[in-house]
């Protein structure tokens, strides 16, 4: 009698390489319908931007071609999740799913919905991530909060599971269910094809991550611990869009570093590794971390509704160059170099005083590697009420930030090119360049760079001032 078929349920681990879920489905020996479900209305506020629904586009495609080596095609669909997987099991007669397990509080609402489907079993298996939810726990049992200890427990596990080979043949469904087609899931843009711009930046699907991978393990991870805070530098992985779409597993990425590089070198990176499951770990425990403040205090913080403002930030139309350079790379590449996201993040919410999830979301929609925890936790940290946050009284000055990490300029006049012809002393504040310096550059302030729009020591002192409403709400609820 023949084996029921069983259906692979693929979400962000587009690949085929170190994925538990492949493996487990393929060990059964049964017949595999790899499958895709676009469910937007099952993500709600957190279903993919513009900038990852290109991505996801392209890796959707790569991952078919992938799983037609291995003799089976990916199968892709628009709707809800359950019923497009009711509909599959009862056309095919499969009884069981294998998927990966997720943290965000949408995918596990999912989960439950599914596994509540009679006669279907939904078989779960190990999260893209380095160790999963739990396994990295303070001597009482309790989640960390803070990362420095978590990274200090970690390091006191086992390694990461070994990386098993990938089969070389999977067994079909006879006759596939008719599918969608990718086309139809609308992800990418038409008229305009904003995503033009950032094609050239990127290569997604499995291929281009382990690519990626290669490149920064040959070329720059010697250069990555003194190199990561200089946007001008390339001496960053560019691994995350890769790893959010779970193109390449956490797992393959720490045991090739180890292989490759000394623990000197290799030690530095690792710790941005587990700084992504920290980010992980803390939404699995605190399900509410996209929208409500660690720290409940700062819910009494004045943030300023300003529309005009935040426009001027989205644009890279700030008046200070490394903010606008951030925002407009962003803007043309899809995805922002680690330190800059910090300057920018601390410009948005401590010299314009605009509520963080006003920048989490235009994060979430533009950037390429736009993941639900990192972005939580990465603009709660900067907000100064998350965990391991930057104290609120730290206000990043972005002159001074600027000529620290972009001291040759570089990264601005690559991005900002219409203050590229000003000297470097003033290439960061160039309000205070001369009239001259300003008139042989071709710099018209107001016309061809704006003025900036708030005043460092001004800004500063507000939100100073609103800080003080959240340590008097502090002291009241003591």
């Amino acid at each position: 009698m023949a084996q029921a078929p069983v259906i692979l349920w693929f979400r962000d681990d587009l690949r085929v390489g170190d994925q538990p879920a492949l493996l487990a489905a393929a060990a059964t020996g049964a017949p595999v319908l790899p499958v895709f479900v676009a469910d937007d209305a099952a993500a709600g506020d957190w279903a993919p931007g513009g900038a990852a629904r290109w991505w996801l586009h392209h890796s959707l495609a790569t991952l078919d071609a992938q799983l037609r080596l291995l003799g089976v095609g990916l199968r892709v669909y628009r709707g809800d999740s359950v019923a497009v997987l009711t509909r599959l099991a009862a056309a095919t007669g499969a009884g069981a799913i294998h998927t990966t397990q997720g943290v965000e509080p949408w995918v596990r609402a999912l989960h439950d919905r599914v596994a509540a489907v009679d006669g279907l079993t939904l078989h779960t298996h190990a999260p893209d991530l380095l160790y999963p939810p739990g396994r990295v726990l303070t001597g009482q049992g309790t989640p960390y909060k803070v990362f420095t200890p978590f990274w200090r427990a970690l390091q006191t596990l086992d390694p990461p599971g070994s990386v098993p080979a990938t089969p070389t043949r999977l067994a079909g469904v006879a006759t596939p269910p008719a599918d969608d087609g990718l086309s139809a899931l609308g992800l990418c843009p038409t008229a305009p094809d904003w995503a033009a711009k950032m094609a050239p930046h990127w290569t997604p699907g499995e291929a281009g991550a382990e690519a990626a991978l290669d490149r920064f393990l040959d070329q720059r991870i010697a250069a990555y611990e003194t190199g990561r805070d200089h946007p001008g530098v390339s001496a960053t992985s560019a691994l995350s869009p890769h790893l959010a779409h779970g193109e390449i597993s956490p797992r393959t990425v720490w045991a090739r570093t180890r292989a490759r590089c000394p623990d000197e070198v290799a030690r530095p990176f690792l710790r941005e590794l587990a700084w992504r499951d920290f980010a992980h770990h803390l939404l699995h425990f605190m399900p509410d971390l996209p929208d409500l403040p660690m720290k409940p205090e700062f819910k009494a913080f004045p943030w300023v509704d300003d529309d005009r403002a935040l426009a001027a930030w989205q644009r890279g139309r700030t008046g200070y160059p490394i903010v606008d350079a951030g925002m407009r790379q962003l803007w043309q590449t899809g995805w922002m170099h680690n330190r800059v996201r910090m300057i920018v993040g601390s410009f948005l919410v401590k010299h314009l005083r605009l509520h963080w999830r006003l920048g989490e979301r235009w994060f979430w929609d533009t950037l390429v590697d736009a993941d639900l925890a990192n972005n939580a936790m990465g603009w709660q940290w900067i907000a100064g009420c998350g965990p391991d946050a930057a104290p609120y009284f730290r206000i990043f000055n972005p002159v001074t930030q600027g000529e620290k990490f972009d001291a040759k300029g570089a990264y601005v006049r690559h991005y900002v090119p219409e203050l590229a012809a000003l000297p470097d002393r003033v290439l960061h504040q160039p309000w205070t360049a001369t009239a001259a310096q300003r008139a042989q550059a071709g710099v018209r302030l107001g016309d061809t760079y704006p003025h900036p729009i708030v005043d460092h020591k001004a800004a500063r002192q507000a939100a100073l001032a609103g800080y003080e409403h959240v340590k008097a709400a502090q002291r009241n609820a003591a």
